[in-house]
């Protein structure tokens, strides 16, 4: 397989979207280098559940928002794995729920530079570690892609909701990020996409998950009539950063059962 070779790295890998994806990737053949801030059992048994499927894995610890700590983690997948090619940006924060008024800059700041800034400094990094190799441009010469990136984006970089100024702002930001890198880096057959998930029931929906009135009231307002599984957004990510999604470059895909369309009926 193409993909036997190169590794992936995947961040915020212990929770949620994240360990979905260093799960499928791993069981699937990837090598995989998966982040966690502070969970380093739910980080290793993310691990062990890769190497018991017979893949192989490690986790890191790693701030995404420190430029030194995303040095030290691609360091570390590579001395491990080699190059890495694959890049799965899933570490993020939720929303403060805070008003503008009462926001404090440390706040909005930290939120930026968590699910801003973090894809930021990774994809750089991924990008300088083919540079090295001189990976994209034996790429190019091949016609076949040299690395695929995927930004955990969501539908709130175009749905805003109030109270989340910090949230809804670096996604956005995110979502022109991933369009503009597209563009940069097509050349270099390094693909650039993102998806945008809706309601998923993760740590970031953790109320709604542990009350069971809350879940049916906001799957109300969800064409789908349920909201979505971190392993079907892992599915899709899986998808982009195979083989056939070759011609796939600077799209946002929505995975949220048709909840961002029932803003059109002022639901």
């Amino acid at each position: 397989m193409e993909h036997a070779s190169a590794a992936a790295v995947v961040t915020g890998g212990e929770s949620g979207i994240g360990m979905a994806c260093a799960l499928a990737l791993g069981r699937a053949g990837y090598p995989v280098a998966l982040t966690y801030l502070a969970d380093e059992a739910a980080a290793a048994l993310v691990v062990s559940q890769i190497e018991e499927a017979g893949g192989r894995a490690l986790a890191l610890r790693c701030n995404v928002a420190d430029e030194g700590a995303i040095e030290d983690l691609f360091v570390a997948a590579e001395a491990t794995f080699g190059i890495v090619r694959y890049l799965v940006n899933s570490a993020g924060l939720n929303m403060s729920g805070i008003p503008i008024e009462a926001m404090s800059l440390d706040q909005f700041d930290r939120v930026l530079r968590t699910d801003l800034y973090g894809p930021f400094l990774t994809c750089r990094r991924l990008v300088r570690g083919l540079d090295m190799r001189r990976e994209s441009l034996e790429s190019v010469s091949a016609g076949r892609s040299s690395a695929r990136i995927v930004n955990v984006s969501s539908i709130h970089e175009r749905a805003p909701r109030p109270g989340g100024l910090d949230y809804d702002a670096a996604k956005g930001g995110l979502a022109q990020l991933t369009a503009t890198l597209a563009l940069e880096l097509a050349p270099r057959r390094i693909a650039v996409n993102a998806v945008a998930p809706g309601m998923i029931l993760t740590a970031m929906n953790q109320s709604a998950i542990d009350n069971p009135n809350e879940l049916a009231a906001k799957e109300v307002a969800i064409p789908w009539g349920r909201a979505g599984r971190a392993e079907e957004v892992a599915a899709l990510i899986l998808f982009l950063l195979s083989p056939e999604a070759e011609y796939i470059t600077g799209a946002t895909v929505t995975i949220d059962g048709a909840l961002s369309l029932t803003v059109a009926l002022g639901a």
